[in-house]
């Protein structure tokens, strides 16, 4: 597991980014975290930097959506789904299981 940040540190409708191998992006969604891949599957963008609705956020590059629940794209352009990680929160921080994917945050 990794630490994300602290609970107080990601306001309702925000996200974080985590860097690593694989960047991850975190998402507080009406007082639920969620944390997929921070890419979009569609071409390189940033998802952290994205619209949040609900749990859908909308890549800033070309509108493509994705369930944060799941990964799986809502619109085009995007077809293939992003990876989905659980997210814990313990004695008030976000942690994520990246299994063994390294992260850094």
């Amino acid at each position: 597991m990794i630490t994300a940040c602290a609970v107080d540190d990601l306001p309702i409708g925000e996200s974080t980014r985590i860097s690593g191998e694989v960047a991850i992006a975190v998402f507080n969604a009406d007082g639920e975290f969620y944390a997929i891949d921070d890419t979009c599957s569609h071409q390189d963008a940033s998802l952290s930097e994205g619209w949040l609705e609900g749990c859908l956020v909308e890549c800033p590059l070309h509108a493509a959506s994705f369930d944060l629940r799941t990964g799986v794209p809502t619109c085009l352009p995007a077809k293939k789904a992003v990876r989905t990680y659980p997210v814990v929160v313990r004695d008030g921080v976000i942690y994520v299981d990246t299994g063994s994917r390294e992260a850094v945050a």
